[in-house]
């Protein structure tokens, strides 16, 4: 967001003089035209999201990722101000931060959750070997290369967490009945899906709690294994490779939630493999 600290500094400071009113009312206008202007710039950008325009291709790989960075390491989804950190379970790298939003009733839309994908940095540069004569503007428009990063046996992890306060277990359930679901489909060749789909939605029991700042991890292990956990505590584990690209697809598939994550993961994909 534009900061009117620093739009009214690109002023040059006023001498202010007692008895020259006129000058010094002028001088004020200025002043506070250009703060409108700033405030004007700041509320249109938030209002759009596109907190890209505060990227830059020359950044640091991990600076890129975010408009905040964290003490400890941690960095910043900008929209909603959740911490991830910028790595989980050893090797795995924090590659694009997100946002999932729900419009209720067609009228208001409402932060659901934030996440963030993770990606094992050895698997990602065992499966770029073969793209290393291509930039890293070319590889992360590389269809090819998203699509094994998609198929292949790479370990990754999404993580949720929870911004919603009202959001319920249920409501999780019924969400992955038809996001993942809808998947499913998509990728099954006509072949029935909705006992895996059932297998996996009942892994969220109504036992389980999920206030505001809770998460969930949904992680593809070797062999095509998704585990998932609720804040730390596994809830269940499935064997669907099937599955694993149902439930990657929505963050960094075709049609993900939020393009502009999606993009940061490609981005940050392709650095990692050239990074080597």
């Amino acid at each position: 967001m534009v900061s009117l600290r620093l739009v009214l500094s690109s002023f040059p400071q006023p001498s202010w003089r007692r008895g020259n009113a006129k000058s010094s009312w002028a001088m004020a206008s200025a002043i506070g035209i250009a703060a409108g202007v700033g405030l004007s710039i700041s509320l249109q950008m938030a209002n759009s999201g596109n907190s890209s325009l505060f990227k830059s291709s020359s950044s640091p790989f991990w600076a890129s990722l975010s408009l905040t960075n964290a003490p400890g390491g941690a960095l910043v989804e900008p929209k909603t101000g959740v911490e991830f950190p910028a790595t989980l379970d050893g090797g795995r790298r924090l590659v694009g931060v997100g946002l999932r939003r729900k419009c209720l009733f067609g009228l208001k839309n409402i932060d659901v959750y934030a996440f963030g994908v993770y990606a094992d940095e050895e698997d990602v540069k065992r499966i770029g070997e073969k793209y290393k004569n291509l930039t890293v503007s070319q590889l992360k428009e590389s269809k090819d290369f998203q699509a094994e990063i998609m198929e292949q046996d790479i370990s990754m992890t999404v993580r949720l967490q929870i911004v919603y306060s009202r959001l319920s277990i249920r409501s999780v359930r019924n969400a992955f009945e038809e996001s993942v679901g809808n998947r499913l489909r998509m990728f099954s060749d006509g072949t029935d899906t909705e006992e895996l789909l059932k297998r996996f939605t009942s892994l969220f029991k109504d036992e389980y709690k999920i206030p505001r700042g809770s998460t969930i991890d949904l992680s593809r292990e070797p062999g095509q294994v998704l585990h998932a956990k609720i804040n730390g505590e596994e809830i269940g584990v499935i064997q669907s490779k099937l599955l694993c690209r149902s439930i990657f697809d929505l963050y960094i598939g075709n049609k993900p939630f939020d393009q502009q994550a999606k993009q940061d993961v490609d981005l940050h994909l392709a650095e990692l493999v050239q990074s080597s």
